[in-house]
């Protein structure tokens, strides 16, 4: 699954280092930073974001005060160079904290905790899955409406992308790859390598790291998403 990750953080360069760390952690998508609370808010109230990793101790409105102001809350995890904030964070539910300076070890053990923890909600998750079963995307000057279902691998083509269905026909469209990964249901599609998202329900067979959909396609699973593939396949085999 892909998680939504905004950072809120008053500082430019933890800012920086924050999105470099989410942006190399592949079960991680940015969607936005921001430097106040007051910036944010309007964000979260349109959109949906899986995880936020706040700042604490910020000018005019603190991390914690931010996070309390919240209605509907993210999943957060703190930040702070102030160990003592640490007790005051869990007191309102953060999934985590990490004390500044922050290494990439410790960054992933926090990021492996949120994941974690969205695995344990799948009832939730499957719930959002089924009110939506299909997206608009653009293509040749039209919108195209496309059922998941429809869909049997995704692949990344520069800026364009090249989604193929099962009847062996396929849409172009001027949408990166990452960007399409975070509009499709994290239990019905994975993405297995740099360039491919698959849709798990269509699958016939697995041979050498190569994924085959009914003897006619052969997508490559690459080194860095073979861990979440088969922790997939891991819940669904049988032994």
């Amino acid at each position: 699954m892909i998680i939504k990750c905004v950072v809120l953080d008053d500082e430019p360069l933890a800012l920086e280092q924050m999105s470099n760390y989410i942006q190399k952690t592949p079960f991680l998508k940015l969607t936005g930073v921001y430097r106040s609370g007051f910036e944010v808010i309007g964000y979260l109230s349109e959109s949906k974001v899986d995880l936020l990793f706040a700042d604490i101790n910020m000018p005019d409105l603190s991390g914690l005060d931010f996070v309390k102001s919240l209605n509907t809350k993210p999943q957060i995890i703190f930040t702070t160079a102030f160990i003592e904030y640490a007790y005051e964070g869990f007191k309102i539910n953060a999934l985590d904290y990490l004390l500044k300076p922050i290494g990439y070890n410790e960054f992933l053990k926090s990021a492996n905790k949120a994941r974690n923890y969205f695995e344990t909600h799948l009832p939730q998750l499957r719930q959002q899955d089924n009110e939506n079963e299909y997206l608009f995307v653009k293509s040749d000057y039209k919108i195209v409406r496309i059922s998941f279902d429809e869909i049997l691998y995704i692949e990344g083509m520069r800026e364009y992308v090249r989604i193929n269905l099962v009847n062996g026909k396929y849409i172009m469209s001027l949408i990166s790859l990452r960007i399409l990964e975070g509009s499709l249901p994290p239990l019905k599609f994975m993405r297995v390598h740099r360039s491919y998202i698959v849709n798990l329900f269509k699958i016939s067979t697995i041979d050498h790291s190569r994924i085959t959909f009914d003897g006619r396609v052969y997508i490559p699973i690459s080194e860095q998403y073979k861990e979440f593939f088969q922790k997939f396949l891991n819940l669904h085999s049988l032994e």
